[in-house]
């Protein structure tokens, strides 16, 4: 046989057998590959979290209900706002403050305003109206009343729940870009970076987030773009542990379709889904720049110390707009704009010691600590409604393009905005968690001294106009009793602490309209809020549920005619609004493959004690009568690289005015979508196709407002698409 072929035949052969082996062996890596990622692409929500002082606790072992979604949903769903994370959220509804893009989140019926989202457990720290959710690692849920676990919020405001935002951290080695698109012509990109060092599961860590997105939305005419950056970093070396989080956020929001303020005797049809009645001329810019530090170090086995601190400078610049529909049939209305240039500089830090000590059968877990938050608020205004406050002739469903209104009124300086409040809050507390009979009951008493110091100065020349500082002990006692394995039943009392309201720049009041008030900027004592609640939680391997009752009641603050200035309104607190109501909470796998996030409430919101009686018994304004949500994501049995998603949001009715003689009807949202996961060059790529609004329903998704008689409507149907891959 010739030698050359004889060689050639061989080298055949063994290049064919090595592809045999080696074919195999690729598709079984790319496999292997296309399950990770599905893996780590799970939306998923842990019934736990940072429970405030008391740090990081799993659901069975604190009588408080918590809840955390992941990143892997933040990814997937791309939400632009924090609201549009926690519209999964059975407890939660979002809305907007007066003209301006700030959310404002509506927990079991009270609200939480931007300025009092927390950022790793602290607060004034996260940008106050809109947050890039791209930069967090999880979004917390703490469901009730939290003076003490979390201290007062600054803002007044959190007396039904609070939110947490928990930074990324480097676990391991990441590299992943994604592109996104959203309807009409919104696109932008993100990076995300991690590193450990040394190489792999070192001592000193480093992550990067960066996001950029710009254009038009799904509401026709509004424009939004989002510039923002975080850098984490963190040192774990046994007893010492320390991080540092920097980060950047700026938006744009112009041609925000506002908020209707209802002056007729009836609630108008939803314009169209896309439609925009705002003017071309209104616009908000936000610019953040915040960070804060972290040091823990182990004292002990059974002790550990910690301090944390952290600050933002804020600054706020936006001509808001304002609609005030006079006629429901017809839609015919009255705009109006407000130009307000703002300034925050905050500064927070909190310190303590955790030590755990156990003895004859009965473990104690001593919390003890202090707080202090800092503020300082520096704004002016200019209502620009034109002479006599008339402001400018408008239509709900043909809104045209008009100049900006003259100036009716000017306060504080538009060029250099001064101090107009100051806050300061110091706390010290204290908590004994007792745990008997194996950890099977734990008892958790506790309190905390709050001192509050607000003071509030004149627009006109910047002296001081009020100052007060009050202190209240805020206690809380918890029981957690775990009768078998899987199943933990829990009761607590627990107080809230709000600083008083601030009296808003204007209002609207039934046959007067929308008018400047005469206090605007005076602020309120602080008070106090008694919360009540009982449930159970439950887990059944990878199914988790939670169950809970409660009873909220807390001062009502309102505008009403001032009996001293025919052509303005004064805000004051009248009577109280009681909130009961029933959650359920439903989460994990159900079968292989088979996902849900779940869960509903039930809120009876009465108003009592209000001034000659006149209301007592009338539902709150803006709080649903129930909540429903249904989140379920499907991996295809036979594709195991596609997952189909869907979402169902129900909402139920709602008052519009506290005299309850507007109603809302309930609303219901459709939203699907799907994930596909290849394979290119042995990384993993994900391609996700979402649709929100899938039947393009008009709806009021909100009435709730603190100072008028106001809608907001549902977004239309958008598309949403994004690539991520992995490098």
């Amino acid at each position: 046989m010739n030698f050359h072929r004889s060689s050639q035949i061989l080298k055949a052969a063994l290049i064919a057998s090595v592809a045999a082996v080696a074919m195999p062996a690729a598709a079984q890596e790319a496999s292997e590959i296309i399950v990770t990622a599905q893996r780590e692409n799970r939306s998923a929500v842990t019934l736990g979290g940072n429970v405030g002082v008391l740090g990081e606790k799993s659901a069975e072992n604190v009588p408080f209900s918590v809840k955390s979604y992941n990143a892997a949903l933040i990814l997937n769903q791309q939400p632009q706002t924090l609201g549009q994370v926690l519209e999964n959220d059975p407890s939660v509804r979002t809305t907007y403050g007066f003209g301006n893009a700030a959310e404002q989140f509506v927990i079991r019926g009270f609200p939480l305003y931007g300025d009092d989202v927390g950022l790793d457990g602290l607060y004034g720290i996260t940008p106050r109206q809109l947050v890039a959710p791209e930069l967090y690692e999880s979004v917390q849920v703490l469901n009730g009343a939290s003076a003490f676990l979390n201290g007062a919020a600054p803002g007044g405001s959190g007396i039904g729940g609070s939110v947490n935002l928990v930074p990324k951290r480097a676990t391991g080695r990441l590299s992943r870009a994604t592109l996104n698109y959203t309807s009409g012509e919104h696109f932008g990109g993100s990076l995300d970076l991690a590193r450990r060092f040394p190489a792999g599961a070192g001592t000193m860590a480093i992550r990067i987030n960066g996001v950029a997105r710009g254009g038009d939305v799904a509401i026709d005419g509004e424009y939004r773009s989002t510039y923002a950056v975080g850098a984490a970093f963190d040192y774990d070396g046994g007893p010492l542990r320390m991080s540092l989080d920097l980060a950047y956020n700026r938006v744009h929001v112009r041609g925000l379709r506002p908020k209707v303020t209802i002056a007729s005797s009836s609630i108008p049809a939803v314009p169209e889904a896309d439609a925009n009645y705002a003017q071309p001329w209104t616009y908000t810019t936000m610019r953040d720049i915040f960070g804060l530090a972290r040091l823990e170090y182990d004292l002990a086995d059974n002790a550990m110390l910690y301090v944390m601190g952290g600050a933002r400078d804020g600054m706020e610049d936006g001509i808001y707009g304002g609609i005030t529909v006079s006629d429901a049939v017809t839609g015919a209305a009255s705009g109006n704009g407000l130009y307000v240039p703002r300034t925050d500089n905050n500064e927070a830090v909190q310190a303590g010691i955790r030590i755990n000590l156990a003895a004859g059968g009965i473990a104690h877990e001593f919390n003890i600590g202090g707080s202090a938050t800092w503020q300082v608020n520096r704004n002016a205004y200019d209502f620009l409604y034109g002479p006599g406050f008339a402001g400018f002739a408008t239509n709900l469903y043909d809104a045209q393009p008009v100049t900006i209104p003259s100036s009716a009124l000017v306060g504080g300086d538009l060029d250099n905005p001064f101090p107009i409040n100051r806050t300061k809050l110091l706390s010290v507390f204290a908590s004994d968690t007792v745990s008997l009979l194996g950890d099977r009951v734990l008892l958790t008493v506790g309190g905390r001294i709050q001192q509050i110091r607000t003071s509030s100065y004149s627009y006109g020349n910047g002296a001081l106009d009020s100052a007060y500082k009050n202190s209240a002990l805020t206690p809380v006692i918890g029981l957690v009793i775990k009768p078998v394995a899987g199943l933990s039943l829990f009761a607590n009392r627990i107080e809230s602490l709000a600083q008083g309201p601030v009296a808003p720049l204007s209002g609207f009041y039934p046959g007067l309209g929308t008018l400047p008030v005469s206090n605007a900027g005076e602020i309120f004592q602080p008070y106090r809020s008694v919360q009540y609640e009982v449930g159970g939680k439950l887990a059944l391997g990878p199914v988790s549920a939670s169950l809970a009752a409660f009873q909220i009641e807390k001062p009502l603050g309102q505008v009403a005619p001032d009996p001293t200035n025919s052509a303005a309104l004064v805000y004051d607190l009248f009577g109280t609004q009681r909130n009961r109501g029933l959650e359920l909470s439903v989460s994990g796998e159900l079968t292989p493959g088979l996902r849900i996030i779940a869960g509903g409430s039930v809120i009876e919101a009465e108003l009592r004690d209000t001034p000659g009686g006149l209301q007592d018994g009338n539902g709150a304004q803006g709080v649903p009568d129930y909540l429903l949500n249904a989140n379920v994501e499907w991996d295809l049995p036979f594709l195991p690289a596609l997952t189909l998603t869907g979402r169902v949001v129900q909402t139920g009715k709602q008052w519009l005015d506290t005299a309850n003689t507007l109603r809302l009807p309930s609303w219901t949202r459709v939203d699907v979508g799907m994930r596909y996961v290849a394979v290119v060059a042995q990384r993993p790529l994900t391609l996700r196709f979402n649709v929100d609004n899938v039947a393009n329903e008009r709806y009021w998704a909100s009435a709730y407002d603190a100072f008028g008689q106001t809608l907001l409507q549902g977004a239309p149907r958008t598309y949403k698409a994004s690539l991520s891959v992995d490098f």
